[in-house]
């Protein structure tokens, strides 16, 4: 690794290390994000202009709000917090590396003398008995020993866990890959959703940031849709049964079902929602307001049927999931055209929930759905976020930086061994980066263990 001295004087440089940049870009983006969770993003134009006005719409929408985790100046502050992580790690690298990778081992004698909380006992044993002893003793508990002769007798050092303090720099690491991850995701990545009715297929979707149409690369189509209900009405599973073609080929059959997304080509396709895309065949009560008769039709969807007693045409226009009228929704509705023998057409509603409603007409004619056999469509949301795999090794990479940064540690011990009248005087000390207090209840433990050697 160079030597070269980095330029601490550079103020771009002392810009993009300080601590202050560090905490003011986390607090715009923890505000960000509180701002990001009480707007709804992604919604309908429409939607954000009856809920903030025209002034506050056009204002959000020229600072990206209603899509702020995809705008430029939330990337923007992405990007500076993985450039402040990067240039300090850079700044701090040479003195770790040092540390990590020394050119010669060397340690201070006087230093660990100076340890308020060392262990002190005497051995009757001679200094040299004690010697190859503790070597060993030491060897197997931390690494090689380094042995150093003093005035009275001797002096033994041995180390461990230099490499852990390189924990910061793999947390650093995973923060960068999360960051990567968010703004890969964020500017390759995308987010729509499709409706398909059973029988049909689409090869595009629409999506939610700009409303544009996004081909698949490939066909999907909705063999069929299942749903099961509770008692109470509320549905209880529903799941839609698929099939992927390309180039005219299947490729792939298979069920998606809620929590059970399929994932094809990178491409996710999750059990969102289903309604009633239309019906098979509809039938019909016919009521004579003339007459008072009673007719029954069956038919489906664009038939058109001549009306009894001479009464006009009758056209099924087609089905709609919830038909307003004065600004009440009726719910599922069937839609058609009366047209009477002088070629005057009339709008026909007959909402499934309200089956008397077209007798409001007071026509010559009423009319009112008996039964019908639903067609449904099944609603899938559908992802794609190339910055998934990113953001996964960076949640690797945190546990692991965390774990060593926070429960292991750079440790050391010395033990100095003095001849004295009787025997010998040891003293055992120890020091570590982190954690010191467990490192002093280690270096009791050790010296309790050295004094029965």
């Amino acid at each position: 690794m160079a030597k070269k001295k980095l330029n601490h004087g550079n103020p771009i440089w002392n810009f993009f290390t300080s601590v202050q940049l560090t905490v003011v870009v986390l607090l715009l983006l923890a505000a960000t994000s509180i701002i990001g969770t009480l707007i709804p993003q992604n919604a309908s134009s429409l939607f954000y202009f009856k809920k903030y006005g025209e002034v506050f719409y056009k204002l959000f929408t020229a600072l990206n709000i209603f899509d702020m985790y995809h705008s430029w100046w939330f990337l923007l502050l992405l990007g500076l917090l993985a450039v402040n992580l990067i240039v300090c790690s850079i700044d701090r690298l040479e003195s770790t590396w040092k540390i990590i990778f020394p050119e010669k081992v060397v340690f201070n004698l006087e230093r660990y003398k100076k340890i308020k909380k060392k262990e002190e006992f005497v051995s009757k044993e001679t200094s040299d008995e004690l010697k190859e002893k503790y070597k060993l003793f030491i060897e197997k508990k931390f690494a090689k020993v380094i042995e150093k002769e003093t005035e009275n007798g001797f002096a033994l050092f041995a180390e461990k866990g230099r490499w852990t303090r390189a924990g910061v720099y793999i947390v650093h690491l995973s923060v960068i890959l999360l960051l990567a991850g968010a703004v890969i995701g964020g500017v390759w990545g995308f987010k729509g959703f499709v409706k398909i009715p059973e029988g049909e297929s689409v090869d595009a979707f629409e999506t939610r940031k700009n409303n544009s149409i996004i081909k698949l690369g490939f066909t999907i189509k909705c063999n069929k849709f299942d749903v099961s209900f509770y008692d109470t009405g509320q549905p209880d599973e529903y799941k839609s049964n698929i099939t992927i073609f390309e180039n005219g080929k299947e490729t792939l059959t298979t069920d998606i079902i809620v929590n059970d997304p399929l994932r094809y080509k990178g491409i996710s396709f999750y059990q969102s929602n289903y309604g009633t895309a239309s019906a098979k065949e509809v039938s019909l009560i016919i009521t004579s307001n003339e007459s008072n008769m009673v007719y029954t039709e069956t038919l489906s969807q664009g038939m058109t049927i001549d009306l009894p007693e001479a009464g006009g045409k009758f056209i099924l226009d087609g089905f709609v999931q919830g038909y307003d009228f004065r600004g009440h929704n009726l719910g599922e509705s069937f839609v058609g055209r009366l047209i009477d023998n002088s070629s005057k057409e009339l709008s026909v509603v007959m909402p499934v929930k309200f089956p008397t409603f077209d007798k409001m007409r007071r026509g010559a004619f009423s009319f009112e759905i008996e039964k019908f056999e639903k067609r449904y469509y099944t609603g899938l949301q559908v992802t794609k976020d190339p910055g998934v795999w990113y953001v996964y090794t960076g949640f690797i990479f945190m546990i692991i930086g965390c774990w060593i940064t926070f429960f292991m540690s750079h440790q050391s011990i010395c033990v100095e061994v003095k001849k004295i009248e009787k025997g010998s005087s040891v003293m055992v000390a120890g020091f570590a980066h982190r954690n010191r207090q467990s490192m002093k209840i280690k270096t009791a433990g050790l010296a309790e263990k050295m004094k029965g050697i």
